[in-house]
């Protein structure tokens, strides 16, 4: 996924300015295509100069921030962009390579152990984190439009993401410390 894409699928879910596209990244796309906010301003001064977006017009009003929308050529470039095909990508994950090392050259002191049990409570607090956007987005009961529930699977894609993370990461915890203490 490319960030001139992510930023034209939170424009046509809602204009917005820089700053709440920042935002945004932060409470819910960043999740998974992540920006900082420098980029994402780059990516629509971009976006804007090749006519695919445009800031919203209207009168200027102090403290009011530029707001923008995406064009019909913005919307036929998303919809080129959602037919292309891209290959899967493969797990790169500097812990699973550490743990991979660590079974030629010892687990260390402690130091492996700590850090795999940082990485479990950061997928715990995420997978909490997916599940109460869950609660609060798509409340039991409640049917949802055919673009809800895509946006709802997306959302269920994190989930089970999390949740492989932390089952995952109870096994290695398992392991290392079982590790740890042989080598003590």
């Amino acid at each position: 996924m490319s960030l001139p894409h992510a930023i034209l699928t939170a424009l046509l879910e809602k204009p917005s300015s820089g700053l709440e596209l920042t935002r945004r990244f932060d409470r819910s796309i960043g999740f998974f295509w992540a920006a900082t906010h420098q980029q994402i301003y780059r990516e629509l001064g971009k976006l804007e100069q090749s006519g695919l977006i445009r800031a919203i017009p209207g009168p200027p009003a102090q403290g009011r921030r530029k707001e923008y929308e995406v064009l019909p050529d913005g919307r036929e470039e998303l919809a080129a962009w959602v037919a292309r095909s891209d290959e899967p990508r493969p797990l790169r994950d500097p812990l699973a390579l550490r743990l991979r090392a660590a079974a030629m050259v010892g687990v260390g002191e402690g130091r492996l152990g700590a850090e795999v049990q940082r990485h479990l409570a950061l997928h715990t607090a995420q997978l909490a984190a997916y599940r109460a956007m869950e609660q609060r987005q798509f409340p039991g009961g409640r049917r949802e439009s055919v673009e809800a529930r895509l946006q709802h699977l997306v959302l269920q894609a994190g989930i089970e993401m999390e949740r492989f993370w932390t089952g995952w990461l109870e096994q290695v915890e398992a392991v290392v410390s079982e590790l740890e203490a042989e080598s003590s």
